[in-house]
């Protein structure tokens, strides 16, 4: 356009070109606003998820024996609404819970298990004076374990340079099966106990289940029939030592109808293999150790000798004495006395979670916990254990 032409105007006198370039600024100005609100918009759905991804990840990394960080968990909240008032939306909100943390419902649905009361069971299990504390103890997942034992040995023989080799005897293997057995207890409470909001309900429902469940396990594993529950070392056939035989417990007698000397005590020790001996441990209940203890060997030593630490255990010719009471009293022909390896000898099979089930239902005014496991037991190495018998032949 030249100097003297007159540029193209707008009704209102504005010039065309000025016109074109508001109108242009002002669609890109809307558009600018329209993309920043999509941005933003899709920045805080971005956040809320990584916010919900952060608490899941925290509150599923928790320890379950911080009993400080489990106060404010939402399965600890709901747990504990449930156990006082049984309310139906906290039981919701459990299962909810449980879908994404596996740590409060079992995928079987129906049971509560609350992590801290399960730990505090199996420390009061594994801390009781039973077989379980010097067993082998395994945790399974399937119905039974087995155990796989070689107890023969291989053929040997010496050999010149030019005779032919001959075939020697080869090792077998024996295979023990130890099925899994369910293991329950049913402690009760009144609602308005529970209603109490200043009781401790997990620590009273952990120490009933807890010393129920010690009580028929250590019984169990020593005297149980094998049927429904784990078959107790006292439960298979007993053989005098000198003609014993794989499957069966060798014993040696005291030689004295219902009583024992030191003489005995020194038979039953070396009557066990070397390789077993150098981990034995004596088994009594209290009445056998209060006999045994008064025994002298011929220079007037007393055999039995306390622990010297806090905790230590009593020691019978240098080895540690385990006080379990469901081992038979001393009597006549009793087999009231086991020595031997019981890491190698007698092997617990357990499932490893534990569950809770609330019933506030069949007892009403009271609440009944049904809790069970499933545990299983039975000796494993024949030849690791041996009994003392309480009579003459």
């Amino acid at each position: 356009m030249s100097k003297t032409e007159t540029p193209a105007l707008t009704g209102e006198g504005v010039p065309l070109v000025v016109q074109e370039v508001k109108q242009a600024m002002t669609g890109f100005v809307n558009e600018f606003k329209g993309l920043k609100a999509e941005v933003n918009t899709k920045l805080q759905q971005t956040e809320e998820r990584l916010t919900m991804l952060d608490r899941k990840s925290t509150i599923a990394a928790r320890p379950h024996l911080a009993a400080s960080t489990q106060d404010g968990a939402p399965h600890q909240k709901a747990f504990d609404a449930y156990v006082r008032c049984g309310d139906d939306d906290a039981l919701r909100g459990l299962e909810m819970e449980a879908k994404s943390l596996s740590s409060a419902v079992n995928s079987d649905g129906g049971y509560l298990v609350d992590p801290q009361t399960a730990e505090m069971i199996k420390s009061v299990l594994k801390s009781t004076a039973s077989i379980r504390s010097i067993a082998s103890v395994v945790n399974v997942e399937a119905n039974s374990f087995d155990v796989l034992i070689d107890h023969t040995d291989v053929g040997a023989g010496w050999a010149d340079e030019s005779s032919a080799a001959t075939e020697t005897a080869t090792p077998s293997i024996d295979r023990i099966s130890i099925a899994l057995h369910e293991l329950s207890a049913l402690p009760k409470a009144s609602q308005r106990l529970l209603d109490d909001s200043a009781f401790d309900v997990e620590g009273w429902l952990a120490g009933r289940i807890a010393d129920r469940f010690a009580r028929a396990e250590a019984a169990a594993f020593i005297a149980g029939d094998g049927a429904d529950k784990p078959k107790g070392i006292l439960n298979h056939a007993k053989v005098d030592n000198d003609v014993w035989a794989w499957g069966n417990l060798g014993y040696v007698p005291t030689g004295i109808d219902g009583d024992v000397d030191a003489d005995a005590i020194v038979d039953v020790v070396y009557a066990l293999g070397a390789q077993y001996r150098v981990n034995g441990t004596f088994v009594m209940n209290s009445k056998t150790a209060g006999l045994i203890r008064k025994l002298k060997d011929s220079d007037g030593r007393f055999l039995w000798s306390d622990g010297l630490a806090a905790g230590e255990p009593a020691r019978l010719m240098g080895y540690p004495v385990l006080i379990a009471e469901d081992m038979p009293d001393a009597g006549t022909d009793s087999f009231s006395i086991a020595f031997g390896d019981f890491q190698s000898g007698y092997t617990i099979a357990e499932r490893p979670d534990l569950r809770v089930l609330r019933d506030p239902f069949s007892a009403k005014p009271h609440v009944l916990f049904y809790a069970t496991k499933r545990v299983g037991g039975d000796v494993s190495d024949f030849a690791a254990i041996k009994l003392v018998k309480f009579g003459t032949a």
